[in-house]
């Protein structure tokens, strides 16, 4: 019988092989959703057969981010630097053998900063313990990707493994919905102009066995933005590139990193360089905003505001304060920045932004 790992490599060799031309389009579809099925067949197993020990972590704070990188790349360093953690610091690899957590206190919120185990290359596949971290990072808010500047195709190599285990950094899911149907076949319907044609679609819907369904698609996509969709199993995490080491650095290479990657930090631990850029950036990332409650007919309290997340809501707000202010809620009102006028009254579905002050009345 052909093991999974030999089906694996037959299909990669096809893809490869194959030239990719409008008569083969069909055909490489569905052999990379072919492939896709079989990796995921494989974790599957894996995670099954008890493919070591995980690292459990309980998440705290408002948010959870993690720092990733290669073995000493500085990742233990920087955690001591930006938080209250104490993680072991040594001039050689593989220093970190668990996830150490740390607390950042910034700009009234309270950040969960994980340490986690360096990647190497294949860790998508199981080396370095990379199955277990990789799970760790899925359920980050945050990537911070440490990458060490006189070698930066780290960062690649980051990309790449992070990619193959379903993670999709700096991106958003695919506008497309797949409803399935009982009867009448696959149905595609489009909003917008796409470069896949209805074969490649019908192709890999039925590697899925989806023989029936109603596909739209508002964007265009590529075969493999598709497949995501489909898996059903794909991570969409926002990262950051900070290169480490920036004291060591001359001129000159600052100068030709920043313009290969423009939105990259540059930090040094150590000397303490560019930690506090680096903490407005997580802060920024992460699309945090403060709320100030003011109690009814008392002066706002200034100095602890409610850390919330951008887009949140009078809603939002009444949950975390107490489990029956949503039940018992009879207004708010709004000073600032979402108010048509000082001290609006609104209602539960108000959003609200940065800097804002709200009076919330329940029924006693």
């Amino acid at each position: 019988m052909v093991s999974i790992e030999e089906q694996i490599r037959a299909v990669e060799e096809e893809i490869r092989t194959t030239p990719y031309n409008k008569a083969t389009s069909h055909h490489i579809g569905r052999l990379k959703a072919k492939l896709a099925r079989l990796r995921e067949q494989r974790e599957k197993r894996t995670a099954s057969a008890g493919g070591g020990e995980g690292y459990a972590v309980k998440k705290s704070g408002h948010a959870t981010v993690v720092l990733v990188g290669f073995p000493s790349v500085g990742k233990s360093t920087l955690l001591n630097a930006i938080t209250d953690a104490k993680s072991e610091v040594a001039p050689y690899e593989f220093t970190t053998l668990d996830v150490v957590p740390g607390v950042m206190e910034h700009r009234g919120a309270r950040i969960q900063v994980l340490d986690v185990p360096g990647l190497i290359r294949g860790a998508a596949h199981g080396r370095g313990r990379g199955r277990e971290v990789l799970s760790v990072i899925r359920v980050a808010d945050l990537i911070v990707m440490l990458i060490d500047p006189f070698d930066v195709q780290q960062l690649s190599v980051l990309e790449q493994e992070l990619y193959d285990a379903g993670i999709r950094i700096n991106r958003r899911p695919p506008d497309v919905h797949i409803t399935r149907t009982d009867r009448g076949g696959v149905r595609i319907s489009t909003t917008v102009p796409i470069s896949l044609d209805e074969g490649t679609i019908r192709a890999v819907l039925a590697e899925y066995r989806i023989h029936n369904a109603h596909v739209v698609i508002r964007e265009d996509i590529t075969v493999d933005e598709l497949i995501d969709v489909l898996s059903g199993s794909r991570s969409y995490l926002r990262a950051i590139v900070v290169f480490t080491k920036a004291d060591l650095c001359s001129g000159e290479l600052k100068e030709s990193l920043a313009r290969e990657h423009p939105d990259a930090l540059f930090i040094s631990a150590e000397k303490g360089e560019g930690l506090e850029h680096l903490k407005d950036r997580i802060y920024e990332e992460l699309g945090f905003i403060r709320v100030f409650l003011k109690p009814q007919g008392e002066p706002p309290d200034l100095d602890e505001p409610l850390v919330i997340r951008k887009g949140a809501r009078v809603r939002d707000v009444c949950e975390v304060l107490h489990r029956d202010f949503v039940s018992k809620f009879r207004y708010g009102r709004v000073w600032g920045r979402s108010a048509k006028h000082e001290g609006q009254r609104v209602g539960l579905e108000h959003e609200l932004e940065d800097g804002d002050v709200l009076t919330i009345v329940i029924d006693r």
